[in-house]
């Protein structure tokens, strides 16, 4: 154990701002928690210091409010007279220019302001939490940790979408890729798990939650993932509707008489597994609902699971092969029929199943069976670590 060292990790939203502080001698999670309801007066902060658990309902008008409250806890339990070393900030987007983790300018704050046109609902809530922490903490270094990151040099033919090159170019729309942090948190794992050299690995890392996306890391970086632009493509989600025809967006706007607000609201908020079940977009509650018989709740169950065996299945030939699928997120964690349904029609790769593995145990572990060709793993994920480790490198 070294000199204690104090990291904190920030994730604002656009009503919320999650924390984590680390001490990174030894990589300790010493609190975290979350201030929700941000810009309501019945606004709530829930916290874990050292693990004691404590849920306040405060007002939280603006996120330097809650960025106050948030720092008196820890000041009063654990940081008393030691300070914060350094910062690190989740940004969501970090467009065309940003293939790695940055020390936070004025340029750079500005740059993700700009890259709101490609996350609108994320990247100026990120912004806002870097500037309001930037005023608390003026005088440490900041780091700006992009989600895009881990995916900025797939290969172009991976990348490119079919429209006039020229435009491609002009405005940046390209595939960029999400939860990179995630994916390279356990891609580095199964390596671990499976005692072999990550660069010598084909893997399949499946982050399956509330957002879903599905990765190819070969050689220890992303080949190809399945969110694009924007965190709408690919795989059906909680509340986004995933890759769906583009002609359906124009069918929509006209008959349904939706702007463009109303457009992006619909795709990102009311589709996906809320819009198709009408149960819930929580995968928990979808499982009870379609266990009792709700028909729309199993097509739900459904997609989802055929979604993510689409990409497995593409993302092997675009690997040339397979060695391991890692489950992750909060469902690919902890739904025991995801993974077994997922791995069901794998077996033209030799994915061999272990189903007591997979019904029972905790924490990361190895699911399949030992004569299977591909290692099946659970790896909780843990992106916060990946940020402070990000913002300490």
């Amino acid at each position: 154990m070294g000199e204690t060292v104090f990291v904190l990790v920030l994730n604002a939203g656009s009503s919320s701002l999650k924390f984590n502080l680390f001490d990174m001698a030894n990589e300790d999670s010493i609190a975290e928690g979350n201030a929700e309801r941000i810009g309501l007066e019945d606004g709530i902060l829930a916290c874990t210091i050292l693990g004691d658990k404590r849920k306040e309902t405060l007002p939280l008008p603006d996120h330097k409010v809650a960025l106050e409250f948030i720092l008196e806890r820890l000041q009063a339990a654990v940081l008393h007279d030691t300070p914060i070393h350094a910062v690190g900030h989740r940004v969501v987007h970090g467009g065309p220019k940003y293939g790695d983790s940055v020390l936070v300018t004025e340029e750079v704050i500005r740059d993700i302001e700009h890259f709101a046109m490609y996350a609108p609902l994320h990247n100026p809530a990120n912004a806002l939490g870097i500037r309001t922490a930037m005023t608390a903490f003026p005088d440490v270094p900041h780091v700006a940790v992009f989600d895009t990151a881990f995916h900025h040099n797939i290969p172009d033919h991976a990348r490119i979408y079919g429209i006039p090159y020229d435009m491609s170019q002009k405005y940046g729309i390209r595939r960029y890729g999400f939860h990179g942090s995630s994916h390279s948190y356990v891609a580095a794992r199964t390596a671990i798990l499976l005692c072999r050299p990550l660069r010598a690995l084909k893997i399949v890392t499946c982050h399956i939650g509330n957002g879903t996306s599905i990765c190819a890391v070969g050689q220890g970086k992303s080949m190809d993932t399945s969110m694009g632009m924007t965190p709408l493509q690919g795989v059906i989600m909680g509340t986004r509707c995933g890759t769906i025809d583009p002609s359906v967006v124009e069918m929509l706007m006209e008959y349904e008489h939706l702007d463009y607000n109303g457009i992006t609201n619909l795709l990102n908020k009311q589709s996906g597994l809320l819009g198709i079940s009408g149960v819930s977009s929580d995968f928990r509650e979808i499982e009870i609902a379609a266990e009792n018989g709700n028909d729309r709740a199993r097509l739900a169950r459904d997609l989802l699971t055929y979604n993510v065996r689409q990409y497995i299945g593409a993302y092997a030939t675009v690997l040339d092969g397979l060695d391991a699928i890692t489950f992750t997120a909060g469902i690919g964690t902890h739904s025991t029929f995801v993974r077994a349904k997922v791995c069901s029609k794998l077996n033209f790769l030799g994915v061999k199943l272990d189903h007591d593995a997979n019904e029972n145990g905790t924490g990361e572990r190895i699911i399949s069976t030992p004569d299977s060709r591909v290692v099946v793993t659970v790896v909780p994920t843990n992106e916060e670590l990946m940020i402070a480790r990000e913002t300490i490198r």
